[in-house]
């Protein structure tokens, strides 16, 4: 072919560009007929069944239970069932505030329960800024190190943590046989038979166990972050704690408002876990949560009627919270989860 018959082959494009964006536009579908195929698409099945594990599971364990919140209405005797049972009312109820020396008791159990959720949620940001700093590491091998070796106490039970803290803290255990190796001390130090700072040492325990598994979602979060930003801030002359202080960290708040408001809301859910294994007759006061109380109402004092009574009372005061916090939330930084 000649040059002069390619000649109109290459003059051809920005003569019928406007033709070619007529064309574009007419084969893009409309917004009408994009609603059209969006009303008409039907919801798939598959996707249902998907999800359909996990419904019967929350049903099983989240919501099937609550059928035996009828027992807090009864005197349960486990041998008679709940038809053999005779129905009180709201006897346990009444007997829960009735009582001083059960006031008492309950009040020193909010005392410990409120103070050990508070300083969780007052180090709930610990585990944002060790996201941040795990992120900044630039070799992939010791990043890989340092998020496996602190992610592992998360899979360790409680039993084996106080194993370990028992044969590192006990007063015949290896901190108190070098200290007095070393002549620092001549008595034993009871680190684990004393109620002294008993909040403060399961709270660094729970830190111990927690930290790195609560820096994944935020280390997630991290890496969703458009990379656009770090480049225009880096060619604005920041550096990497610029980076951190003025990217990272804002883009990461709403992530953590959303644990922040499941945190309030939970508030009286410590577990028992890691308290059940700690307790001992030293500690027992100040160690026993709301959680502890009802399992040792329940089981060890063969109450479930009053147990199941507490565990009501406690759901809805979490519900409670949750809303409170929710709609705080929402006011202050337009973010809320229900």
């Amino acid at each position: 072919m000649s040059l002069t018959q390619g000649a109109p082959l290459l003059d051809r494009g920005p003569a019928d560009a406007p033709d070619r964006e007529r064309a574009r536009r007419s084969e893009e579908p409309s917004p009408h007929r994009r609603d059209r195929r969006r009303r008409g698409k039907k919801p798939s099945p598959t996707m249902f069944l998907v999800i359909l594990p996990f419904l019967v599971l929350v049903l099983a364990f989240s919501y099937l239970p609550l059928v035996g919140w009828a027992t807090a209405f009864y005197d349960y005797k486990p041998a008679l069932g709940l038809s053999g049972s005779e129905f009180v009312g709201f006897q346990w109820f009444r007997m829960l505030v009735s009582s001083p020396t059960q006031l008492q008791q309950i009040g020193q159990v909010m005392a410990n329960t409120l103070a050990m959720s508070f300083l969780g949620i007052a180090t709930s940001l610990l585990p944002v800024f060790f996201a941040m700093l795990l992120n900044e590491i630039r070799a992939p091998w010791f990043k890989n190190a340092v998020q496996t070796l602190t992610t592992l106490p998360n899979f360790i039970s409680w039993v084996l943590v106080y194993m370990i803290a028992f044969s590192l803290f006990s007063t015949s255990g290896l901190v108190n046989s070098v200290l007095n190796d070393w002549g620092i001390i001549t008595t034993p130090i009871k680190f684990l038979d004393t109620g002294e700072h008993v909040w403060l040492t399961m709270l660094l325990w729970s830190l111990w166990k927690g930290l790195g598994w609560g820096a994944i979602m935020y280390l997630a979060a991290i890496s969703s972050i458009d990379p656009a930003l770090y480049e225009s801030a880096r060619i604005d002359g920041a550096g990497r704690f610029q980076l951190m202080r003025y990217i990272t960290f804002p883009q990461l708040m709403p992530t953590y408002v959303v644990l922040l408001v499941l945190s309030i809301a939970n508030m009286l859910n410590n577990g028992m876990e890691q308290y059940y294994v700690f307790q001992n007759a030293f500690n027992k006061e100040h160690i026993q949560v709301l959680d502890l109380y009802v399992y040792n109402i329940g089981i060890t004092g063969n109450s479930l009627s009053m147990a199941t009574a507490l565990g009501m009372l406690k759901s809805v005061i979490s519900v409670v919270l949750l809303v409170t916090a929710n709609a705080i939330a929402k006011r202050a930084r337009g973010t809320s989860i229900i």
